[in-house]
């Protein structure tokens, strides 16, 4: 199990003992994507989705699922964060919405998984919203592209 801490050494999982580490800066931004066809994401766009503003709920549900991450992942620490934003983009290239999470703490240890939880949340609400006229969209592409602070230093995923 060498490397991966949340094991420790007898190989069962742990929660990560982070009160020594320095409390610093961090962000993480994560990002994914909904396919669907050009006529459902007509409907999110033009406002006509029978539940409401798909992508307003879906930016509050990603909000609310990175304050809530520490109790969806056994092992991630609870964390006084201190921004979440999230920008849901129609793209009509896809077609589809592009969600791009960002969250920052001062802190022990990083954000990378609220990141990925409120994208996950966001994406998953969207795909709820407008089930009903289109059940083969498809939720893709979700992952860390940015991360920045405390030991590891800087990750970036370059385009």
């Amino acid at each position: 199990m060498a490397g991966l801490s949340h094991f420790d050494e007898a190989g069962r999982a742990h929660m990560v003992d982070v009160s020594d580490k320095p409390v610093t800066a961090r962000i993480a931004v994560a990002r994914g994507a909904v396919r669907m066809s050009p006529e459902t994401l007509a409907l999110v766009t033009e406002g006509r989705a029978e539940k409401g503003d798909v992508l307003g709920v879906a930016r509050l549900a990603g909000i609310m699922a990175a304050k809530r991450t520490a109790d969806l992942i056994p092992l991630c620490h609870p964390l006084p964060i201190t921004k979440v934003a999230l920008d849901l983009t129609p793209d009509p290239a896809l077609p589809g919405v592009v969600v791009q999470a960002t969250v920052k703490t001062s802190g022990q240890t990083g954000v990378e998984m609220e990141a990925l939880t409120a994208v996950s949340i966001a994406c998953l609400t969207i795909y709820d919203m407008v089930k009903a006229v289109e059940k083969t969209m498809e939720i893709s592409d979700i992952r860390l592209v940015l991360k920045d602070g405390g030991k590891s230093g800087r990750f970036e995923v370059t385009p």
